[in-house]
Formats: structure tokens, sequence, C-alpha cells
């Protein structure tokens, strides 16, 4: 089969087309053919050696896709040949199959199709995570989100206003205004120099906001410390942009809480992981959630969807295509 690998700790060339042995399904797996596999920043992250370094090269990249099942190893009760499913967190997705744990599996209704169900795992379960669970938005809470018309800050924008809460997005150009809005952002900032928090203020009448999600990296880090309300909330994720370096808790203001987030914590075990995307799921099929599709590459041009996305210019989900 043919699968995306990266030689080595780099760039994007380090990664490669090849031809890779066929999986097989082994005991508690199911072996699946890719329809769609989703490109995230954690990718970026592991080719520039933050994760992974335990796993020798060549690696397959990828943890998120949708497919369907070809073949179920021993133990495996549930799943079937020819059902659709996702998964989250399956190392190896640059690929045309994938042998996958049956437990990291999450049927696909047939409501969702197969690109969707690609688009929204990673980002979707992360987004509700951020918004249900990390912090909680309440009717008439105030959120900021940072990189709004990316694949999560739309997402994390359509969950925090179906949970009654007003939304602040910060945006890199005046090209991505019209996606956050139409995700639902009450207000649109343009700001790629760091300058967001004084506008921020302002639109909260000098208050601040309940809740920064801030996955921006160290530049946006004081920014957003100084637009949070009292008892305010700072949510900060995504290590590819780095962290802000070490903090003197006692420096922090007006007794704010802040912590870093990571989805796997919203679904540490099979069952939180089905029932939270059966959430996404529902949502999207009521016309609840929509999932914005920023471009589709062939499984070969993997170097090109890296290149866009670390452009910073993509709006919504980036999919390869085996």
């Amino acid at each position: 089969m043919k699968a995306v690998v990266m030689n080595n700790i780099g760039g994007r060339e380090m990664l490669e087309h090849v031809e890779r042995p066929e999986p097989v399904a082994g005991p508690g797996q199911a072996l699946v053919e890719i329809a769609f596999a989703g490109v995230n920043f954690m990718d970026i992250g592991v080719r520039q050696g933050m994760a992974w370094t335990e796993t020798p090269n060549p690696k397959i990249l990828g943890v998120e896709g949708a497919g369907r099942v070809v073949a179920v190893g021993d133990g495996v009760e549930g799943l079937a040949p020819g059902q659709r499913v996702a998964w989250v967190y399956a190392p190896g997705s640059y690929a045309e199959r994938i042998a996958i744990p049956a437990t990291s599996l999450v049927p696909v209704p047939d409501a969702i199709d197969d690109r969707t169900a690609a688009s929204v795992m990673m980002q979707g379960l992360t987004a509700s995570h951020f918004a249900t669970d990390f912090y909680p938005v309440q009717p008439g809470d105030v959120a900021f989100i940072h990189a709004a018309a990316g694949g999560l800050g739309l997402l994390l924008t359509q969950i925090v206003k179906l949970r009654g809460g007003q939304v602040i997005g910060r945006v890199s150009s005046d090209e991505k205004v019209a996606a956050a809005k139409e995700a639902g952002a009450d207000h649109v900032i343009v700001d790629a120099q760091g300058r967001f928090a004084k506008e921020a203020l302002r639109l909260t009448e000098g208050e601040g906001v309940h809740v920064v999600y801030d996955g921006s990296g160290p530049k946006t880090f004081q920014g957003s410390l100084d637009m949070l309300r009292r008892s305010g909330v700072f949510c900060w994720y995504g290590p590819v942009l780095g962290g802000p370096g070490p903090l003197d808790i006692m420096s922090l203001p007006k007794s704010i809480k802040i912590g870093y987030a990571v989805f796997l914590d919203h679904v540490p075990t099979p069952e939180l992981l089905r029932a939270r995307s059966a959430q996404l799921f529902d949502w999207i099929a009521q016309g609840k959630l929509s999932v914005r599709i920023g471009g589709e590459y062939p499984l070969a041009d993997a170097a090109a969807a890296h290149a866009d996305m670390e452009s910073r210019k993509t709006m919504g989900k980036l999919l390869l295509v085996p």
C-alpha cells in the first residue's frame, strides 16, 4: 500500500510517499480502508521532533481519519466488514489502509459522510472539551477565540454559541472575517501583531472576557492574560508553536485560572469517545454544527498540505485523500 512517512526529524522535505507492507488486523484490531485522513498541527509537531521520538524512523504520520472496515481480528465485537468508522488517535493514518484497535473506532451514522467524519474528530472533540469540560460555557459568558477562522476555531465558536455564550474571535487577515462571522462570532478582530487585548476590553466595557482559548504561541500569551476578567479562565493549548516560558504563579493577575487543555482528557475511555463523537455527529445531522473543509490534497501531496497549514493562511480543515 501507499503511505506518507517521515524519514527523519526536520522540514517538509522529510516527507516521502512510499510503498509500505500491507497492514493486518491483529487480535482486538480492525483493518480499515481509509477514505480521508485529517491533517493536524500535531503532525507537524511530530515531524519537527516534538512527539513520537521513541518510534524509529521512517514512520507513517497522521492520527485521524474515516473509512470502511475491511476485516476484523480475533476478539473484536461490534464491528464488521463494510461498516463505516472514524478515529481520532491512530498513528499511521497517512496511508491507504491501517490496522487500528477496535476500541479507538467510532461508528459513523448514515447521515454523516466520510469527508465530514474525518474532519470533525480531532478538532471537534477538542472544541467540545474546551467549551463543555475544561470551561463549561454558560449563557451570557464571553469567550475570546484565537485563530477563529481555523478548523478548530470555527467549531469552537459554534459550540460556544450552542451553549449560549458570546464570541469575540481573532483572525490574522481581512479575508478570514467572513468565515468567523458565518460560524457565529459576535465580533471579529483582525490582528496579526498581538494588539487584540485593548479591543477585547473595549468590547466588554472594560470587564474582560470570561474565557480565552489560545493556541497561537508565546506572542499572544500576555495579551490573553490582559483581556481576562476577574476569576477568568485561560485555556492554553497547542504545543507546536511553543509555550510562554516559566511562569511566576504569584504574578498572575485578577485571580485568574490557567491550564493546559488536552483533548484526550475529554475521551479517556472508549465509551466516552463514542458518546462524545455521537454528540458531534448529532449536532451536524441537526444542522447545529457545520464543518468547513479548507482543502483536499492527494495523499502524495502531504508536504503541500503541511506547507499551507504552516503558512496560517488556510481556513477550515485540511484533508488527505489516499
